[in-house]
């Protein structure tokens, strides 16, 4: 349905009019093998009961099902899936020194009208022949969900594409994010900060702790 070579109507357009992002236009999948999504598809039930198993536990798991499987694919398909094992670990409140740092700002605030703080989140939709990642803006105050995107990779473009579409519901006095690496990349908070899609002189931005 896209038609790069069109005169009167831009790539960036043609993707707006059928609500498709551009990364995922650009995407060339090299696809997984039938086994590989069985796989990925107990990994993500076995993970929504067990999040505290870690790779090498994950993979005892597959073998106890009857599946000869190592721990290098179980790693690689946990990392394509975004599943990392959660456990309490040291020095957790040492940012990362390449980020911008920046306080949370919602403790013990009362929050009672729109556009006061907006927030955002990704997330993983298993499908039946794989997996695709959902970013998703809302207002906090009344719940609405601003924008949304899809994309097969967690590269910040899908985000930004997301930040777009929500400006045009107006600004937010705060921007609630956790601490990603696509909401920390440069890319993303510069559009925060009056650079790339929309001018947010006033948004002071706060990562969840």
């Amino acid at each position: 349905m896209i038609e790069p070579e069109h005169q009167q109507i831009n790539l960036s357009r043609q993707c707006e009019l059928l609500g498709l992002a551009r990364s995922s236009y650009y995407y060339q999948s090299t696809g997984e093998s039938d086994f590989n999504l069985k796989l990925m598809n107990l990994i993500d039930q076995q993970y929504t009961e067990t999040p505290f198993y870690g790779i090498r536990r994950m993979t005892a798991w597959l073998q106890k099902q009857g599946y000869q499987v190592n721990h290098k694919r179980v790693a690689r398909l946990m990392k394509k899936m975004g599943l990392e094992t959660i456990y309490p670990r040291p020095k957790l409140s040492q940012s990362d020194d390449n980020h911008r740092r920046y306080p949370y700002l919602l403790k013990d605030m009362t929050i009672d009208q729109p556009n006061q703080v907006w927030c955002s989140d990704i997330t993983y939709i298993r499908m039946q022949s794989g997996f695709v990642y959902l970013v998703a803006i809302m207002d906090w105050y009344s719940r609405f969900v601003l924008a949304w995107q899809l994309s097969n990779t967690l590269e910040v473009s899908f985000c930004l594409e997301a930040l777009a579409i929500a400006s045009k519901w107006g600004k937010p006095e705060i921007f609630n994010s956790d601490q990603g690496s696509q909401y920390t990349s440069h890319e993303f908070i510069d559009s925060l900060e009056n650079q790339g899609y929309f001018i947010l002189k006033s948004t002071k931005i706060c990562f969840s702790p």
